[in-house]
């Protein structure tokens, strides 16, 4: 995914019907030694690591239990939509855990270190209409009977990015995820590379030729 230019948008679901994930198997972890159990999870945050370093827009449709790991592979999202009835929760303390694979570093991120650390220390599950109410969640819609609202709201999210130029697209994530962890104007300083990648392209060129000729653009991705 990462090196297909055809690829514009990645949607994150799940084939079971009321649940996008449930998190790690705590019977197959409690087979494990220590050693064992600190492997899983550091590769386990490295592929978070990778979901969220994907150059595209990435989207999580929780369409039902989203837990523990399940809901820090929705936060290594750039955009999460649920359904109503969705449960989430980081619940790694309910089970003598803490979160592993970036939980304590993007929730507070999402929605606030109080919230953050509220929801953790808790390890409470909410619903889709709390989790929007606080942020976690970009958008929530009731779920419908074949269990797909939050896939079906994430597609038409997708197809709202899809006409817009590819390379600013790319860019315009690139300067948000290094230009949130750092002072402004380091962050400034990001921006204006992002930008300056930009200038050259043809799409940029094609924008401005569309908005003089009073049509649409045809970005090309170029």
């Amino acid at each position: 995914l990462r090196f297909d230019e055809k690829v514009r948008v990645v949607v994150f679901k799940s084939e079971v019907k009321g649940v996008f994930c449930a998190g790690a198997d705590l019977k197959e972890r409690a087979e494990m030694d220590d050693a064992e159990v600190g492997h899983f999870v550091k590769r386990l945050r490295n592929l978070m690591d990778e979901i969220a370093a994907l150059p595209v827009p990435t989207i999580a449709a929780i369409d039902g239990y989203a837990l523990g790991g399940g809901l820090e592979l929705a936060l290594a999202c750039d955009l999460r939509v649920a359904a109503s009835s969705a449960k989430m929760g980081l619940i790694e303390t309910t089970r003598g855990l803490l979160p592993g694979a970036g939980g304590t570093q993007r929730l507070p991120r999402c929605v606030g270190v109080g919230l953050a650390k509220e929801l953790i220390f808790t390890g409470r599950q909410i619903d889709g209409q709390q989790a929007f109410s606080m942020g976690l969640v970009n958008h929530t819609v009731p779920q419908n009977e074949e269990g797909d609202a939050a896939y079906q709201r994430a597609l038409t999210l997708a197809e709202e990015i899809l006409p817009q130029a590819p390379i600013a697209v790319k860019m315009g994530k690139l300067a948000i995820n290094r230009g949130i962890e750092v002072d402004i104007a380091s962050g400034m300083a990001i921006e204006g590379m992002c930008y300056a990648q930009n200038i050259p392209t043809r799409d940029r060129q094609e924008g401005m030729a569309a908005f003089r000729e009073k049509r649409p653009p045809r970005f090309i991705g170029k």
